[in-house]
């Protein structure tokens, strides 16, 4: 699926979309599915803030994000100190979409260690 992200950096009155593609359908995606676009949708925020650089990381942690309903599904929103970000529509359930990205935020998350 392609879809736009749009992209307001915190120093920007404007914003900048690009296009993304995922394969398969959003209603069939998998928590490494949504895992991807959600490292894909961070790393657009850093290819419109740094648009030099060549090598990038990204991580699934310090972001704040949202799923609301739109005209023909549902869009990601996330927010990081950078800029915002919003994906879509996806042709989805809300509920579904927020169910997978509860669960990849989860399993990204540092276990504790007792020692």
């Amino acid at each position: 699926m392609t879809f736009d992200v749009e992209i307001v950096l915190r120093d920007r009155n404007y914003a900048v979309t690009e296009t993304l593609t995922q394969p398969g359908e959003p209603t069939q995606w998998t928590e490494r599915d949504v895992e991807s676009v959600l490292k894909e949708i961070l790393l657009s925020i850093d290819r419109v803030k740094n648009p030099e650089a060549t090598e990038r990381h990204v991580s699934l942690r310090g972001f704040s994000w949202i799923v609301e309903p739109s005209e023909g599904g549902v869009v990601i929103a996330i927010e990081i100190p950078t800029g915002a970000a919003v994906a879509g529509p996806f042709p989805m359930a809300q509920e579904s979409l927020d169910r997978l990205i509860d669960s990849v935020l989860a399993s990204t998350r540092p276990k504790p260690v007792i020692h």
